[in-house]
């Protein structure tokens, strides 16, 4: 791979691909007929939002995409842009414009401008002055503004699998004429470390090797520590990892209901949220197939509460395990979701007589109560629902329910 870059450089610098061709674990969007390959055949440029976790090559393409389109690149942190910042890019690309030149803006982290800051884009995205690419690791959908992600083409750029992250390290170790200097052992070791981030397994190598010592497996985990769990609590991950736990609890999957807890908890997850989430599941999930389910689920976040991590996750187990072998009923919720559906479409309808409060005569003289009989058992044979909806059903047992 062609290096135009000075040593002093981090080493995933100096390994950044400067061709779409050498760019690696990306298959969905770069090939024949993908859409990164088809925008620079056809020499178009078109506003992108690359979405996808850190270490996939989100800023490599935004520069390859516009060398290849020969556009004047101008990289932005949305962290750090300030409003002069985003003044200076209209007035360069003006004068771009009338040197027919196209400018192509990269903002990394785009989610961080405010609606405001992302405002500011759209009359030059839609007149054409600049073309756009974002880059950002939150879901477009709750962090992009509309009206720019209708201008966009949103790009998902996945996790490098295994075999692309063994690649990109033996490329850089036949670069840094290293292949003496460390054995196989390591090098699966820092891919499996690095979960599909090749820049952080280009930082560990880096880290390794700087030991200058012969690298095995022990020594890179002398080198680089115990690498934490990638876990953002306010982040897509965030919520893909509890609703992944819901899922499996509730597809009876104890293995995987295990798995994503402990994800949780290791990634740093406050455990009463996960026990709140256990006793709305217990009720919603469980239901009348295992009334103790919600009583148990209670217990958990009340023994959370006292005892603290890092032992909650022992009850927190203890109870998942429970949860995910129960039999599972969810017609108490869907019948609950009926009851408010129905109240919402039939509004104030009267109540029935019979069943209305009677505290003075006068309300048992106009009908209040009547008939009505104070005893465990009684079952009048007036209706409980108000007449006009007297017919409809509410609980559906679990063999008529259509979501038990």
């Amino acid at each position: 791979m062609e290096n135009q870059t000075t040593p002093r450089q981090p080493l995933a610098e100096r390994m950044r691909p400067h061709r779409l061709d050498d760019v690696l674990g990306q298959d969905e969007i770069i090939g024949p007929g993908k859409i990164l390959t088809e925008v620079i055949r056809k020499k178009e440029p078109v506003n992108l939002i690359f979405w996808g976790p850190p270490g996939t090559g989100k800023t490599t393409l935004a520069r390859i995409l516009a060398k290849e389109l020969e556009a004047d690149f101008i990289e932005l942190s949305a962290v750090t842009a300030h409003k002069s910042d985003l003044e200076t890019v209209i007035e360069r690309a003006k004068q771009n414009w009338n040197l027919k030149i196209r400018t192509l803006l990269f903002v990394d982290e785009i989610h961080r401008f405010n609606k405001a800051q992302q405002d500011a884009f759209l009359p030059h995205v839609e007149s054409g002055l600049i073309t756009l690419i974002g880059a950002t690791t939150e879901n477009p959908s709750f962090e992009i503004i509309p009206a720019l992600i209708s201008r966009s083409r949103v790009v998902v750029l996945k996790l490098l699998d295994k075999s692309a992250i063994l690649n990109i390290l033996h490329r850089a170790i036949q670069q840094e004429k290293a292949e003496k200097r460390i054995d196989q052992e390591a090098i699966e070791l820092i891919a499996s470390l690095a979960n599909g981030d090749a820049r952080s397994a280009l930082g560990d190598l880096e880290i390794s090797l700087s030991l200058n010592k012969k690298i095995n497996k022990s020594l890179v985990l002398e080198a680089i520590g115990q690498k934490v769990i990638s876990y953002d609590k306010a982040g897509d991950y965030h919520y893909d990892t509890i609703s992944a736990f819901i899922k499996s609890m509730r597809g009876s999957d104890v293995d995987a209901s295990l798995y994503y807890l402990a994800r949780m908890l290791e990634g740093g997850e406050d455990p009463k949220f996960i026990a709140r989430r256990m006793i709305i599941f217990a009720s919603e999930d469980i239901g009348l197939a295992g009334n103790g389910a919600l009583s148990l689920a209670v217990s958990a976040f009340q023994a959370v509460e006292r005892i603290g991590m890092p032992e909650s996750g022992i009850i927190l187990s203890h109870v998942v395990v429970a949860l995910a072998k129960s039999k599972k009923d969810r017609s108490s919720y869907d019948a609950w979701q009926r009851a408010k559906d129905l109240a919402k479409k039939s509004k104030n309808l009267p109540i029935p007589l019979g069943i209305r409060n009677a505290p003075t005569k006068l309300m048992s003289d106009l009908g209040y109560g009547k008939d009505y009989q104070w005893k465990a058992g009684f079952h009048s044979s007036n209706n409980y629902l108000p007449d006009a909806i007297k017919e409809e059903r509410i609980y559906l047992p679990p063999s008529s329910s259509s979501t038990s």
